[in-house]
């Protein structure tokens, strides 16, 4: 619910971290514009996994200020620019990377990028070096900088950021260990 979400999100911005994605849920778009109302200003607030054009007009409406989906969704990327939101389709195969930047996006997230591994990235940088790529599904904090180091814009870091602390009983100290940790290894990168 919203109390333990922006709980979380206290936390991970305390920490260091400055770019939060809701996952969707029955109540994500109030958990967004909750938080949208009382984060500080220098945090983004975005939606991840949007399927359809519709979604993006809502997620701005909420207060998002970027949209993830887990593929190139052209009519996704576009309705995201409409509203003035950055993009960030999920790609894999070069021919997807490629696309989803022609297509608009501000970003291609390398998805799944943990069954990939950073020297994957390498190589599409090394063919794509002027599309931006961030890496994000099956990402754990102990791999950030070697992620960064692969070339990565960011990193996306979910599960193993988050823990338990959207749990009752969450550990929240735990959340902010891990928040700057994650944040220590991006180094001069913003977090």
């Amino acid at each position: 619910g919203i109390p333990a979400v922006a709980a979380a999100a206290d936390t991970l911005v305390e920490n260091g971290v400055r770019c939060l994605a809701l996952a969707p849920a029955g109540n994500t778009l109030r958990i967004l514009e909750h938080l949208a109302g009382r984060l500080p200003d220098g945090v983004d607030l975005g939606l991840a996994s949007l399927p359809a054009p519709e979604d993006v007009v809502r997620a701005a409406n909420a207060g998002a200020r970027f949209v993830m989906s887990p593929h190139v969704a052209p009519d996704v990327v576009h309705a995201a620019r409409g509203c003035g939101l950055a993009s960030y389709p999920g790609a894999m195969t070069p021919g997807e990377v490629h696309l989803g930047w022609r297509t608009g996006a501000t970003a291609v997230q390398l998805f799944p990028a943990g069954t990939l591994g950073p020297s994957y990235l390498a190589t599409l940088r090394q063919a794509l070096p002027d599309i931006p790529l961030i890496p994000g599904g099956g990402i754990s904090v102990d791999n950030v900088a070697g992620w960064l180091a692969a070339g990565a814009a960011a990193v996306v870091v979910g599960r193993s950021l988050l823990g338990d602390a959207l749990l009752p009983g969450g550990d929240l100290q735990s959340l902010g260990l891990r928040a700057r940790l994650a944040c220590d290894a991006a180094g001069n990168a913003p977090c």
